[in-house]
């Protein structure tokens, strides 16, 4: 579209976006119901067929459908035990407002690890040198990273690297590559096609990292540190706070690039990769690692205060705590469903 000066330079680009609703709808008509939804429902039987329909049985060689079921009801049976209410002020009350501060922070980092600068990538190129087209050629480059770090993000997940290793050292690479940008500023000015190509190339390799841990894992993390019976406010809580900080970015990112404000070019990496840093000591500190937890023992490992450095190394037994089945329904209900398959089976 670079070429053309009609007004079709812009709305192609936005024609274009009519497309993706249809795959988006058949997508949304084939994916299965949650079977945790579905537990809370009451439903059992409908989650036991959700979730072998999720499941890749010839993976999971020893996986028990109605052993994961007893646990879905037991961890909701926990829940409606010891929570009461579903108020946003639940969020700050005692060990769900330690979950809430944690998933507000990692929606948060997401911006504040230098997100929004790399949104302004083909400007910031072209303030730091590079003709036009190449800034925009550059860009077009970064969005497709985006998404092979997408996938390789889902891969390293699936291959049983844990979420706070990944969001970590993302950060620690993502800060790295900050204060590069920072330092290529430094460049004396005949070298300024090869520094501005390095801040090309740098850009890129921001992006994989990225995508690859904090823009990725960030989603997986707010699902599993929130509370069930609060996850649908503390989700709502992290995001308007993402939001805002994303707000406070965006108005202040274009000052930095601007050359008739700041002007600050490459050294708006020093800046960014100073507020990187800090949320790298923010995630060593206080957020823990729910890699192969149950939402159970999350509950209880929480409960129990225990440190975030200590969550992975952590055991607890969730059926030790004990849960009154005639005040639980969905429990009774398990029961009485489990009891009536015992009976066909013996018929």
């Amino acid at each position: 579209m670079l070429p053309r000066t009609d007004e079709w330079a812009y709305r192609i680009p936005y024609a274009l976006q009519w497309m993706w609703p249809v795959p988006l709808l058949i997508g949304i008509s084939l994916a299965p119901e949650s079977p945790w939804w579905l537990v809370r429902k009451g439903r059992i039987e409908d989650a036991k067929k959700s979730l072998l329909r999720l499941t890749s049985l010839n993976k999971e060689t020893d996986f028990d459908a109605d052993e994961t079921i007893a646990m879905m009801v037991h961890t909701t049976a926990i829940e409606e035990k010891i929570t009461k209410g579903a108020s946003y002020m639940d969020c700050f009350r005692g060990v769900d407002r330690r979950r809430t501060e944690i998933v507000c922070m990692v929606w948060a980092m997401q911006n504040l690890s230098g997100n929004s600068f790399s949104g302004y990538s083909s400007y910031f190129l072209q303030q730091a040198g590079l003709p036009t087209s190449t800034s925009y050629d550059f860009a077009i480059g970064q969005y497709g990273i985006n998404m092979a770090g997408v996938f390789g993000a889902w891969f390293l997940m699936s291959m049983g690297i844990g979420r706070r290793s990944l969001y970590l050292y993302g950060l620690c690479v993502l800060c790295a590559m900050l204060f590069i940008l920072g330092f290529l500023g430094l460049v004396p000015a005949s070298h300024k096609s090869e520094a501005s190509l390095a801040t090309g190339s740098i850009m890129l390799v921001w992006a994989l990292a990225y995508q690859l841990s904090v823009g990725t894992v960030c989603y997986s993390l707010v699902a599993e540190l929130s509370t069930r019976r609060l996850q649908i406010k503390t989700v709502v809580l992290g995001r308007n706070l993402y939001n805002v900080v994303g707000i406070v970015c965006s108005v202040i990112t274009p000052y930095m690039l601007n050359p008739g404000a700041w002007n600050w070019k490459n050294y708006a990496g020093f800046f960014w990769g100073a507020i990187c840093f800090l949320c790298i000591i923010y995630t060593y500190f206080r957020l823990p690692e729910p890699r192969g937890r149950s939402f159970a023992e999350l509950d209880l490992l929480f409960e129990r205060g225990v440190s975030a450095r200590k969550f992975s190394s952590t055991k607890v037994d969730v059926f030790d705590d004990d849960v009154s089945v005639d005040s639980t329904s969905v429990v009774k209900n398990y029961d009485e469903k489990v009891l009536a398959g015992v009976a066909t089976k013996d018929v």
